[in-house]
This record gives C-alpha cells, sequence and structure tokens, in this order.
C-alpha cells in the first residue's frame, strides 16, 4: 500500500464494516465466522479459546463483543489488580475491557480507545446492555491518544499495533499515558521473516493484521526509544497454525507469528 493516510483510511473503512455487518475484517463472510483477514469454519468463541481466554473470562462478555478477532490474551499476561485503570489500544467491539473491567473490580475502570466511529458505537451499545458500568469507549487514533498524561496503570492490545503505519509513535504516545511504574502488556502479530513485497501491497492482508507487521527487533527498538524499561519479546511458535487459518495456503504463517509485548514505564 501507498502513504500512512491511504492505510490508516483503509483499515478504517474494513472495521467500520466489520462492526456494521458484522463481517470478518477483510472479507464479506458470514456473521461472526472468524480469523482476523479471511473465513475460517470456527466460530468466535472457538477463536477466543484458541488464543487463550478461559469459559469464566468469555462468561462476562457481551455476545456481540466477541468477534473472534484477536491473536492472544493480552489480560492473562498483565495481572491486572482491583482498583487499577486499564487502556485497550483498538478496543474494537470491547471484547478485552469487559474482560479487563470484571479484573479490575468496580473500584477499577476500563477504556477503550478505537478510530473507528462505528467500532465505538458497538462497544458503547455492548456495555448499556450488559449494565456495565466501570467500562468507557472513546474515538481516537492510537497515535494520538484522547487521554492525559500518566493517566493509566496498564495498557493492553489485542493485534492491532501491526496496523498502525506510525508504530514508534503509538509506543510513545503508550509512554506519554502511563502513570509511572505502568506496564505494557500487547498481544500482537510479528514479522519473524521478510514478508514478500506482494503480501505487504494487498490491502487485504494489512487489514487483516499481516501486511503490515513489524519485526521483532524494530518493535523492541521502538519500545526502548520511547522510554520503556524491562522489554520483554516472546514470539508464541504455537500461534502459527491460528495465523495460517487466517488466509489458508497463503504460506503466512512461515514469515509471521503472534507475539507478546511487554514493558514497564519506569
Amino acid at each position: 500500500m501507498s502513504g500512512a493516510s491511504d492505510i490508516r483510511e483503509t483499515v478504517r473503512e474494513r472495521y467500520a464494516e466489520t462492526a456494521t455487518r458484522k463481517t470478518s475484517c477483510c472479507g464479506s463472510t458470514p456473521a461472526f465466522t472468524v480469523g482476523c483477514c479471511e473465513a475460517t469454519t470456527k466460530t468466535a468463541d472457538q477463536a477466543v479459546r484458541q488464543m487463550g481466554y478461559s469459559d469464566a473470562e468469555l462468561a462476562g462478555v457481551p455476545d456481540d463483543a466477541n468477534m473472534g478477532l484477536g491473536c492472544g490474551n493480552p489480560t492473562a499476561i498483565a495481572a491486572l489488580k482491583p482498583g487499577e485503570t486499564v487502556l485497550d489500544l483498538g478496543s474494537g467491539g470491547g471484547f478485552d475491557c469487559f474482560v479487563a473491567a470484571r479484573q479490575v473490580g468496580p473500584e477499577g475502570r476500563a477504556i477503550g480507545v478505537d478510530m473507528t466511529p462505528e467500532m465505538v458505537a458497538l462497544a458503547r451499545r455492548n456495555a448499556a446492555k450488559a449494565g456495565v458500568a466501570n467500562v468507557e469507549f472513546r474515538l481516537g487514533e492510537i497515535e494520538h491518544l484522547p487521554l492525559a498524561d500518566g493517566s493509566v496503570d496498564v495498557i493492553l492490545s489485542n493485534c492491532v499495533i501491526n496496523l498502525s503505519p506510525d508504530k514508534a509513535q503509538v509506543f510513545r504516545e503508550a509512554f506519554r499515558v502511563l502513570r509511572p511504574g505502568g506496564r505494557l502488556s500487547v498481544s500482537d502479530v510479528v514479522a519473524t521473516g521478510p514478508i514478500p513485497d506482494h503480501i505487504a501491497a494487498d490491502p487485504a492482508m494489512v487489514c487483516g493484521c499481516i501486511g503490515n507487521a513489524a519485526a521483532v527487533e524494530d518493535l523492541r527498538g521502538w519500545m526502548a526509544d520511547a522510554g520503556f524499561a524491562d522489554v520483554r519479546m516472546t514470539v508464541k511458535e504455537d500461534s502459527r497454525a491460528l495465523i495460517a487459518d487466517w488466509a489458508p495456503g497463503s504460506g503466512v504463517e512461515e514469515f509471521t507469528a503472534s507475539a507478546i509485548l511487554e514493558a514497564v514505564k519506569p
């Protein structure tokens, strides 16, 4: 794809369609068939269980919040505590915010930021239907967060940072809004080898969390440059089966995988 604005607008359009028609993010597939890019035979519940969510976590999530989008379970690595304020970058229908909201309890808060108005509207409807009071959803870009400096304890993100055309800026913003001692717990798709040009240029593959994935060392460098300490990157080799299901027969699992990204703001 060409420029940053083109990437952002294409992603926005595709995820708006996902929110309004409940299709996969890059195809006109039946409602809630999943895979970040292409339809699969899995249901949304089956997909998120493959990502590591438990039955207990799913029990507290409104049905329309679970679209099966993601590549891991960032709440599982965040060790959330009661009373904490949690921010989810690219919150979609609110799935991880609802999981986090239960873990931080009524004295805590979960805030979701998403650049797609249709997703924000969907997440707010989900919260209203479920009667969840300690969640909030804001419209904004993850490169320019609508939050004050030092206002959150934990930042989550699930298969979203790879979509950004300016990942270094995402980490600078994350660092800005975290309180000292705050932590970053992210699941994302990373490039474990060169991404073929035809994949990187394909809008469906970009929207599908593959074409714009960054190399592990680039991500590590951007996080360190933003000011983060104790940066840890763990590539999950067993995630390649999940990724292969997003674009069957394309071989994307040979050069991409899900990874856990963790860091702390000193």
